[in-house]
């Protein structure tokens, strides 16, 4: 009886007129103290979020001067959001099982020298995925959880990387003998099993800096599924997205979700998903020949696609190499754009690197991406929009 009679209030529902069908998932009212949703903005505590914010590759593998130098810098830029990766893995710590990348390297930290750091291991006695729970692996993200959030910083966390740089994904379906970097991960019910797993230890963990399981830690506003997945076929990715993110909405009902998608190529193929809080893409006009004024184009055409589908749309990551004399002025006509446009939730620079413990700046002579805290021009770009779009979140 109770079935019927819930089926004619719903039909009854559905029949008043200017009422929309209901999408697969209700929107969720964020808790006290958690980043939220509403239509195509950032919400906290009832305010705007707008995103102003960072991305830095080695904060789970850096010493302890190196994370909180860059924290630091953070805070000084006026960011308020920093974005970073759960990493490294390697392969078995015997060398029975080899770790694909050069987990040995004495590069400095940026370089990707991760100073005997890793967070997932295959354990050959076991015969399958385990995790380091030590001061050199998940105890990294601890120290750097409660580092954040005495700087009142907010954390989107991937719980992957994809690509092999310190072994992502890539290392975990070597673990089973796979050569294949685009299907075997996403699809093989072993590694699926793994990523799950790895997914609810994350948000169950206990920090015992803060005493908070992560899920109920609100310096985590979202997780990013996987850094950049590139599952293929394109049906595999968008099946591997909306089962992942389901499983886990399902374990970590305070933070946001979004997938980590670069999402260039296929114009936010995510964005519909009715389990994925807010869409991301990441931009680098020099990987997909165009010029700055088509890049500043691109960003009113993905931030219309959040539009139509009433979702935040945020650009995770982006760059334009330091050799152009004209990367300042560029960066300052792109995120005026987004501060200028509707739907567009914010940004996220890539990257911001601090200073080393030798005592200097990372080499970065290839793509040339990265920021420092030198008082430089670029520099008091990303500071001045940073603190308008506070401005502005302050003023609505």
């Amino acid at each position: 009886m109770r079935s019927i009679l819930a089926s004619i209030l719903l039909l009854c529902l559905a029949l008043l007129p200017g009422r929309a069908a209901a999408p697969d998932v209700v929107p969720r009212s964020p808790r006290a103290g958690f980043v939220g949703v509403d239509g195509t903005q950032f919400v906290l505590d009832g305010k705007p979020f707008r995103v102003a914010g960072v991305n830095n590759h080695y904060l789970t593998y850096g010493s302890d001067q190196e994370v909180l130098r860059m924290l630091d810098d953070a805070v000084a830029l006026g960011a308020n959001t920093v974005r970073t990766f759960l990493q490294p893995v390697i392969g078995s710590i015997d060398g029975t099982v080899p770790t694909i990348w050069d987990f040995q390297s004495k590069s400095e930290t940026s370089n990707l020298g991760v100073n005997g750091r890793y967070m997932l291991y295959w354990d050959p006695t076991r015969g399958g995925m385990a995790i380091n729970w030590g001061e050199n692996g998940i105890g990294r993200f601890d120290m750097l959880v409660a580092e954040a959030k005495k700087r009142n910083l907010r954390l989107i966390v991937a719980f992957l990387d994809f690509w092999a740089f310190t072994g992502g994904a890539q290392q975990m379906r070597a673990w089973y003998g796979s050569d294949d970097k685009h299907r075997f991960f996403f699809e093989d019910p072993r590694t699926r099993a793994d990523y799950r797993r790895w997914v609810r230890e994350i948000v169950e963990h206990v920090n015992p800096h803060t005493g908070l399981a992560y899920r109920d830690e609100p310096t985590i506003m979202a997780w990013n599924l996987m850094n950049e997945p590139e599952a293929k076929p394109e049906r595999l990715q968008e099946s591997w997205i909306s089962d992942m993110a389901a499983y886990v909405r399902s374990i970590a009902p305070n933070q946001l979700i979004t997938s980590g998608q670069a999402n260039v190529v296929n114009r936010l193929s995510d964005v519909a998903d009715p389990h994925l809080d807010f869409a991301v893409w990441h931009g680098y006009p020099l990987y997909y020949r165009l010029t700055p004024a088509q890049f500043d184009d691109r960003i009113r055409d993905f931030c219309a696609l959040g539009q139509q589908q009433n979702k935040p749309v945020l650009l995770e990551e982006f760059g334009y190499a330091r050799s152009h004399p004209d990367q300042a002025q560029v960066y300052a006509n792109w995120l005026r754009t987004i501060r200028d446009t509707p739907g567009c939730a914010g940004w996220l620079i890539w990257r911001l690197v601090s200073r080393q413990d030798h005592g200097g700046y990372p080499k970065d002579e290839h793509d040339q991406f990265d920021i420092h805290n030198d008082g430089g021009s670029t520099w008091d770009v990303l500071r001045k929009a940073a603190t308008e779009r506070h401005q502005g979140a302050d003023a609505k």
